[in-house]
């Protein structure tokens, strides 16, 4: 019942004005090349657990599917871990460094999934609302139709790329994403 609520709601905001259309069309143009093509980019990841902030780097692989890889770039004292991200699970690789992030969000979430739950998210989530800021261009994505979902406020550039992301749950900002160098392979 609450899929069928939420695509009437879709095709309500689907039926806007015409610079909503176009804001729209950007955001469903990026969703349908992240279905056709495999991408690459860097992530910047800001995890706040509200008593202690985490900064970390990575390099990610997304492919058609949404499975994610990805290779932990700074600081210094974590690079060289690699991982991936399903919808079936995820897998960490390491030698003598461990990642020891807690789950957020009631265990939805965890730092290093949040590349992928920002891809998963874009491909296929519930978008709520399209509005320019400037140049930049905030999409408002629920990642379900679940009373607990993750919000993403995901904001694209003038090409439809993703530019920047904060996932949130319950109204509390619990990861910032930048995104850079994000390119279709």
């Amino acid at each position: 019942m609450k899929r069928i609520i939420g695509l009437i709601c879709l095709a309500l905001l689907l039926t806007g004005c015409a610079r909503s259309d176009q804001e729209l069309d950007r955001a469903m143009s990026l969703r349908a090349k992240l279905l056709a093509q495999a991408v690459t980019f860097d992530a910047e990841i800001t995890a706040d657990y509200g008593d202690k902030t985490y900064i970390f780097s990575m390099n990610c692989a997304s492919d058609t599917q949404g499975n994610l890889t990805f290779t932990v770039t700074a600081p210094e004292t974590i690079a060289g871990i690699t991982g991936s991200v399903s919808a079936s699970g995820g897998k960490l690789t390491f030698d003598d460094t461990a990642l020891a992030f807690g789950l957020m969000a009631d265990d939805q979430l965890t730092p290093v999934s949040g590349p992928w739950v920002l891809m998963k998210t874009l491909r296929g989530g519930y978008l709520t609302s399209c509005t320019s800021e400037g140049e930049l261009l905030r999409v408002a994505i629920d990642d379900s139709y679940e009373e607990d979902a993750l919000h993403l406020d995901i904001w694209l550039d003038g090409q439809a790329l993703p530019t920047r992301g904060e996932i949130l749950w319950q109204g509390r900002r619990l990861l910032s994403i930048t995104v850079k160098n994000f390119t279709f392979v």
